[in-house]
């Protein structure tokens, strides 16, 4: 006569193998393809022609300043509160604004001096991807973004030098630029 295995490593026996099963639709889901969302089409506007379909109006971003230099660098435009990441061949791969501190460079060519660990700013806020470019009035300037992605608080009359960013670019900066990376600062 056969021996009859008890209740417990029927279940033991069940739950592995459904866990296995589990595991491996898993694997074979994550390997699969991807869902994406569905892209509507622009309908034309009432202004468009009869022969004609409107075009999407999406403004174009800010075009890369005359006069800012050459080949790869970070620019950094005072007006616009605005850097362009230019790659070699002189073309503007990536542009954001930013929140500038209260003490600004001039005018001119830098490059990054030195990066920096995430430390806490001199306005208190934790920060991180910190690149600094220059001395200004005795303050270091340097871009960086807030570890919670947040903007910088009001200044409180505090002497600041840093150039916040939005999390994303400042990640992005921080892969474009290294030690040396050239920086043009224009009005």
């Amino acid at each position: 006569m056969a021996a009859r295995l008890p209740s417990w490593a029927w279940v033991t026996g069940l739950t592995a193998g459904a866990t296995a099963a589990v595991v491996a639709l898993a694997v074979q889901a994550d390997h699969g393809p991807r869902p994406t969302a569905a892209v509507a089409k622009p309908r034309p506007s009432a202004s468009a022609g009869a022969h004609g379909s409107a075009a999407p109006h999406s403004p174009a971003p800010p075009a890369l300043p005359a006069a800012s230099g050459e080949g790869r660098r970070i620019v950094y435009s005072l007006g616009e509160k605005r850097v362009w990441l230019v790659d070699a061949t002189g073309r503007a791969s990536r542009t954001f604004t930013v929140w500038p501190g209260t003490v600004s460079p001039q005018p001119g060519r830098y490059s990054i001096i030195k990066r920096g660990r995430p430390t806490k700013g001199s306005d208190g806020v934790e920060i991180e991807h910190v690149m600094y470019f220059t001395v200004a009035s005795g303050v270091n300037i340097a871009f960086s973004n807030a570890l919670d992605g947040s903007s910088p608080p009001p200044a409180d009359g505090k002497k600041l030098g840093g150039i916040r960013l939005h999390k994303q670019d400042g990640a992005a900066l921080w892969s474009f630029g290294d030690q040396g990376t050239r920086v043009a600062v224009v009005k």
